[in-house]
């Protein structure tokens, strides 16, 4: 790496603004440094004076909201065209995104036609039987699909982000002002205003609630429960201040008890969309609403009203735990890695040797892993992370530091801090509670996407310190302070939108340009060749992810399925009365050019001959593995598509990988087995110190195939067996080394 790229990689890109949305920015920045030096835009901030009447405040305040939400959204649909290009571009985006149309139909985990293979594959967790038959179903949390499920019902899943920025907004503006009413009060409206503005201008939040991440939900869920949990804590503490008389005719909801109930809500909520988000923000809803001792004699019992409303959320989750993995306590993601990559255990939320998933995360195992995930490498994970974030919070990494002001002046007294501490310890804890997951997770626009869901807390604190700050200077005049907040927060306003502009922008031109510059399944491809029924092959896992509907049977509507490029696609064909097929390609750009190009093609999987050829690569991820893992790599030349299912075993070990292949119809079969030699996969360790090739094993029911690996490729003899459909159950093993298995051959003999 020259030092100008190591430069690049700390400090990032300054230049001039390289597209319109950085242009705007900068013009913006330039609206605010006016409004910042001639005090103007008062109104913006501050509202309507004093001596105006409390409705016709409400009524300003709501109209205030709702027009910056409304602006939100407007740019976060805006970062959907100019940035992603129309529709989710990262791989977990997909995903979601599939997941949210099966939810829409009522479907947690659903039942995929045969072949399977046609349908399965990465970040989609496959049981085959069980009580349904067999089940496949996305790996992420059921929390955010269901909120883009209901887009989907819409007709318009692609508005949930929008909705959310609205809501970020508006949640954003209650929870600094509440945070700043017990620390600021006389400058509460206008703290609450210039947070609303700055989570506006977060380009991090305009991608999340742009792309179908879940973070920004899991960030609205947050900002709600700490809110809540401020509220219901004042409640308390007012009501323990209150006469006898008055505590009398107090209302239950002066106790706060609702917003107990309603923190509760959001905590489950984000415990159904981000279960290691939830963690944090449990722990300060706990802190803040502690149980003491009423002035009755009792004690106070808002933690169990949290309880009871975090309870639906959780169910969510165990409910789509048990519905895609079979168990109701066994994590779907973990259970997917476990059947998936390797080495065994390699994805976990801990530390230790074989931490990191070489298939998944191969280069980032490769280059921070090595020696294991221990103190140091969570250390440098977390700087990194803490490195992409100061980015993230308001464009420019400075004002980051902005958060820990409140805090650290530690203003008027113990009451004043228990809701600033708390908020400030939500931050610390939320980078905690990653620091025992090993991969980074960043990546260009979506910045330190872990800690994404706490920055509406921390565009609050930025603006709380702002005020301290200003407040804090000697000036001999009280008054002052709300011209020198104006000032201050118009800048900090101004430093954001230019941060971005010269800035900022351009990690979010990296995301526009990458993996082909578009979504890799659009729409509007299939709308213009007037298809609305039918079967569509595609070749990519983002593309499946985006096209796939569960419920959709080619007769009535598109079917999207995977091409394999073997007999599967033939087998599918005609399971579906060889309707309409159509092959969805997404062509490379070609210099200078930076976006690909989708072309629909008729198309008809060519017709079977006596011998049906199987690519057993097509049946990752394996049923079930052991002591080691199978995974697609690339193999020699003598290997159909110059790919292979290989098998690794752990060191001194002998692994073991259960797949299927499908069946036509029932018989007896002769099975062929194509084997590869000296594939592997990248960044595996396949070196376990013995001499000699590898001895791999594959058995069919009661028929068994060994060999040790010689030549590049080979076939083995084939043998002869009874076979019923669906599929027929392939149990592989390995020892001494890697060994790939190209495909497998099957040809009725009666």
């Amino acid at each position: 790496m020259t030092s100008r790229e190591k430069a690049i990689a700390l400090l990032g890109t300054w230049s001039s603004p390289p597209d319109l949305p950085a242009k705007v920015a900068l013009a913006l920045a330039g609206c605010f440094v006016v409004l910042a030096m001639f005090g103007r835009g008062r109104s913006l901030l501050f509202g309507l004076f004093e001596g105006d009447h409390p409705e016709v405040q409400r009524m300003e305040r709501r109209r205030f909201l709702a027009v910056l939400g409304l602006i939100a959204g407007l740019v976060s649909i805006a970062y959907i065209a100019i940035y992603l290009r129309g529709g989710p571009r990262i791989i977990d985006a997909t995903t979601y995104f599939l997941q949210g149309r099966a939810l829409s139909h009522g479907d947690l985990s659903w039942t995929p036609l045969d072949p399977s293979a046609s349908f399965r594959g990465r970040f989609l967790f496959y049981r085959d039987g069980g009580l349904g038959g067999a089940s496949l179903g996305g790996i992420f949390p059921p929390g955010y699909p269901l909120l883009l499920a209901f887009g989907f019902m819409l007709g318009a899943p692609m508005i949930v982000g929008p909705l959310l920025a609205l809501g970020l907004v508006v949640a954003t503006y209650h929870l600094a002002r509440t945070l700043a009413e017990d620390t600021l009060p006389e400058l509460a409206e206008p703290i609450g205003r210039a947070a609303a503005f700055l989570s506006l201008l977060c380009a991090a939040l305009r991608y999340h609630t742009a792309d179908t991440m879940s973070h920004g939900a899991a960030a609205l869920g947050i900002t709600l429960a700490l809110t809540c949990a401020v509220r219901a804590r004042r409640a308390q503490q007012t009501r323990m201040r209150l006469g006898s008389l008055e505590r009398a005719a107090a209302s239950e909801q002066s106790e706060g008890r609702g917003e107990a109930l309603l923190a509760g809500l959001a905590v489950g909520y984000v415990v159904a969309t981000r279960p290691a988000s939830a963690l944090p923000i449990a722990l300060v809803v706990g802190w803040l609403l502690a149980p003491v001792v009423l002035p009755t004699g009792r004690r106070s019992r808002l933690l169990v009203l949290v309880l009871a409303g975090a309870l639906p959320g959780l169910f969510l989750l165990i409910l789509s735990q048990r519905a895609v993995t079979g168990s109701w306590l066994e994590s779907t993601q973990r259970m997917y890695y476990a059947s998936s990559d390797g080495p065994p255990g390699c994805f976990r939320w801990g530390f230790g040797k074989g931490t990191g998933c070489v298939f998944e995360h191969g280069d980032f195992v490769d280059a921070r892993l090595k020696d294991g995930y221990g103190i140091v490498a969570a250390a440098g994970t977390t700087l990194r992370r803490l490195h992409a974030h100061l980015l993230d919070v308001a464009n420019l990494e400075p004002l980051a530091l902005l958060v820990l002001v409140p805090a650290l002046l530690r203003r008027t007294g113990r009451a004043a801090r228990s809701a600033i501490l708390p908020a400030t310890a939500l931050v610390g804890l939320q980078i905690l509670s990653y620091a025992p997951f090993y991969f980074d997770g960043d990546y260009p626009g979506g910045g330190a996407r872990f800690f994404a869901d706490v920055l509406p807390v921390e565009h609050a604190l930025v603006m709380i310190a702002v005020a301290a700050l200003v407040t804090r200077a000697p000036s001999g005049n009280a008054g002052l302070h709300p011209r020198r907040f104006l000032r201050g927060a118009y800048a900090v306003l101004a430093l954001a939108a230019a941060g971005f502009a010269v800035h900022g922008s351009y990690e979010h031109g990296k995301l526009r340009d990458r993996d082909g510059g578009r979504p890799m399944f659009e729409p509007d491809v299939l709308a213009r060749a007037s298809l609305v029924s039918g079967l569509v092959f595609v070749d990519t896992d983002h593309g499946f992810a985006l096209g796939h509907d569960p419920s959709a049977r080619p007769n009535k509507r598109v079917t999207v399925a995977r091409l394999r490029n073997d007999d599967r696609d033939r087998m599918l064909f005609d399971a579906l009365d060889r309707p309409p097929t159509w092959l969805y390609k997404v062509e490379p750009p070609v210099a200078p050019a930076t976006e690909s190009t989708a072309t629909l093609t008729p198309w008809a999987p060519p017709e079977s001959g006596t011998e049906l050829r199987f690519e057993a690569e097509a049946e990752w991820p394996a049923l079930s593995q052991s002591n080691g893992f199978a995974a697609p790599a690339w193999a020699s030349e003598c290997a159909s598509g110059n790919r292979a299912l290989v098998l690794t075993p752990e060191p001194g070990r002998r692994a073991t990988a259960t797949i299927t292949v499908p069946v036509p119809s029932a018989g007896r079969w002769a099975v062929e087995v194509h084997t590869v030699h000296g594939a592997s996969v990248p960044f595996a360790s396949s070196h376990d110190g013995a001499t000699g090739a590898p001895d791999g094993t594959l058995s069919i029911g009661e028929e068994r195939w060994t060999w040790r690996a010689q030549d590049a490729c080979a076939v083995l003899p084939a043998k002869e067996l009874e076979l019923s459909p669906p599929h027929a159950v392939v149990t592989i093993e390995a020892q001494n080394g890697p060994i790939g298995i190209d495909s497998l051959s099957l040809r009725k003999v009666k």
